[in-house]
């Protein structure tokens, strides 16, 4: 987010704009290399598009399509991403091991009314050089992205960064995660106590729990990311600002009735129910 040759701020000043310690602006982090950035790029699209593949299954695609990879690697970098197969089985969780985890609240639930449940989750970003992470705070009811924020690194700041932006806008009844260390985490979870939110988090093993922001993932990678290939990290946070701008205030969605997101979160308006959806032969709950 630091720009070296802007013409009226200095870098000291855009330290002190963005709380960043000037030191740490030098520190440079190890980097993949070109080739395993490329393999990040393949690993993420197919992912998108088949988020049931594990690493095995992830390498076979891999070797299939010229790649002379190994199931140790593909693991290594889905890691590294972020990523593992959703599907009904016990799993790995990337949560930490002594934070707090808490129950899932959102069984047989009736999702009504705007600020009822938000979720959050974060997801891997391909750059033309480097890699970023994404995460966004969605409303259930109205698909709002309240807001987002992208990281070079998977903490918990730009998590928190992101909840302060979503809650200077209102409050959840229910705020609903993963078990990933950066949602469990001590820092996470008081503010949201403080706020005198309810914390739900998704059971594990279960696919379907935080399946709203999942396809918010698809949408933005298949009509923002992939098509734009942002060389930058201010490109892409510039990009992605439009993105959602659009997203949340002129993209129609079939599940509200074709209506954006803004107009329901905003208004109140009223979205038809699953089973009006499936009385109108429409699939529920799709973007």
């Amino acid at each position: 987010m630091i720009e070296c040759g802007h013409p009226e701020l200095s870098v000291r000043r855009q330290c002190v704009l963005l709380g960043l310690n000037r030191a740490s602006l030098y520190y440079v982090p190890a980097q993949e290399s070109a080739e395993n950035l490329a393999l990040m790029r393949v690993i993420d699209e197919h992912y998108t598009r088949t988020p049931f593949y594990g690493s095995r299954r992830m390498t076979a695609y891999l070797q299939r399509q010229g790649y002379a990879v190994n199931r140790k690697r593909v693991q290594r970098l889905m890691h590294t991403m972020g990523l593992e197969a959703i599907y009904p089985r016990p799993r790995l969780s990337l949560r930490h091991a002594d934070h707090q985890v808490y129950p899932y609240l959102l069984h047989d639930v009736v999702i009504h009314r705007p600020s009822q449940v938000w979720s959050a989750d974060i997801t891997y970003v391909p750059m033309r050089q480097g890699v970023m992470y994404l995460v966004a705070i969605l409303d259930w009811y109205s698909r709002y992205v309240l807001s987002w924020q992208l990281s070079n690194t998977m903490d918990v700041a730009f998590c928190l960064t992101a909840l302060e932006q979503a809650l200077a806008q209102g409050r959840p009844e229910i705020f609903n995660t993963d078990q990933g260390a950066q949602f469990t985490s001590l820092a996470f979870t008081m503010r949201l106590a403080a706020a005198h939110v309810t914390i739900s988090m998704d059971g594990r093993g279960r696919v379907f729990d935080n399946i709203f922001v999942e396809r918010l993932w698809r949408t933005v990678k298949y009509e923002d990311l992939y098509l734009k290939d942002y060389g930058s990290v201010v490109e892409m946070e510039g990009g992605l600002a439009e993105y959602f701008w659009f997203y949340n205030h002129q993209r129609l969605h079939q599940a509200l009735d074709y209506r954006t997101p803004a107009e329901v979160h905003c208004n109140h308006e009223q979205v038809v129910t699953p089973s009006q959806q499936d009385e109108k032969g429409e699939e529920a709950y799709l973007f």
